[in-house]
């Protein structure tokens, strides 16, 4: 029975924000680099640590952001999460799911969305939307009726049998957007969703966002733009290095400075730490 004294608003936040979706436990990843990567990049070894004993967990509902500069190794972490990589320690777990053990099954479950990853230039949205669908499953009638409404929403329907690599930067992305989320997950991770698009676009990419978290989904996103984490995200961790240097509710450590502040005491206090 549910006591008296609990609104539904209480009610709703228990259930939410208590369920864990997804699980980073302690998870590390070296990466072996060539020569010509060593000397591009600047470095002193063959040995690129990406992630270093990182962990965090993400709720049911809950909008996480992780947010770090370019290198800090949020893209490695989405990607083991996705399961495109293979952690060298540790484990994670997409809705009690092993990334490692249960790919097929995550991978049913969530919907990743990189800027790094692109739709074949060969086909147009249309085809591969049905391609995906197919190869998903998803039956006909909700095929269609998920195209419909994804297409109008992104503005995609004219542009549905144009090949991509015709298509501009920003339909390209939207295209990429639609397809990924065709089989309606519950569980969605973001990857720079805003990297390289126009004023425009990277507002509808938002507004979609929060539509989706309105929706209680379960959304990770990755970033280096603080307007991004700010507006979208409930929770935030900053990673520097591989490390999870500082975690918390948005709204907790924004209350005397703004994100950007708080990043950069937290980047420079790391570093007078490390010297």
């Amino acid at each position: 029975m549910v006591p008296l004294n609990k609104t539904i608003s209480d009610l709703h936040l228990t259930s939410t924000f208590e369920t864990p979706i997804i699980e980073v436990h302690n998870v590390s990843k070296t990466f072996h680099l060539s020569r010509k990567q060593v000397a591009i990049n600047h470095l002193k070894n063959k040995d690129k640590v990406a992630l270093n004993d990182l962990s965090f967990t993400v709720f049911k509902g809950q909008v996480y952001g992780l947010l770090g500069a370019n290198g800090a190794g949020k893209t490695t972490c989405l990607r083991i999460i996705a399961t495109l990589l293979q952690p060298d320690q540790g484990t994670i777990l997409v809705n009690g799911h092993d990334v490692t053990k249960d790919s097929t099954l995550v991978r049913q479950e969530i919907a990743f969305l990189t800027t790094d990853l692109k739709l074949d230039p060969f086909f147009t949205p249309s085809y591969l939307f049905d391609y995906y669908s197919a190869l998903r499953e998803v039956p006909l009638a909700l095929r269609n009726e998920r195209k419909k409404q994804l297409f109008t929403r992104f503005g995609i329907s004219e542009f549905s049998e144009v090949k991509i690599n015709q298509l501009s930067t920003g339909m390209a992305q939207k295209a990429s957007l639609a397809i990924a989320l065709l089989h309606d997950p519950d569980i969605i991770i973001f990857d720079e969703p805003t990297n390289g698009l126009d004023v425009l676009t990277a507002k509808l990419v938002i507004d979609y966002i929060l539509e989706l978290k309105a929706q209680g989904k379960t959304i990770i996103i990755s970033s280096h733009i603080f307007s991004l984490i700010e507006k979208t995200c409930s929770k935030v961790g900053i990673i520097i290095d591989g490390k999870m240097a500082l975690e918390g509710d948005l709204k907790q450590l924004t209350t005397k400075e703004n994100l950007e502040e708080v990043f950069f005491k937290t980047y420079l206090a790391l570093e007078d730490k490390n010297e």
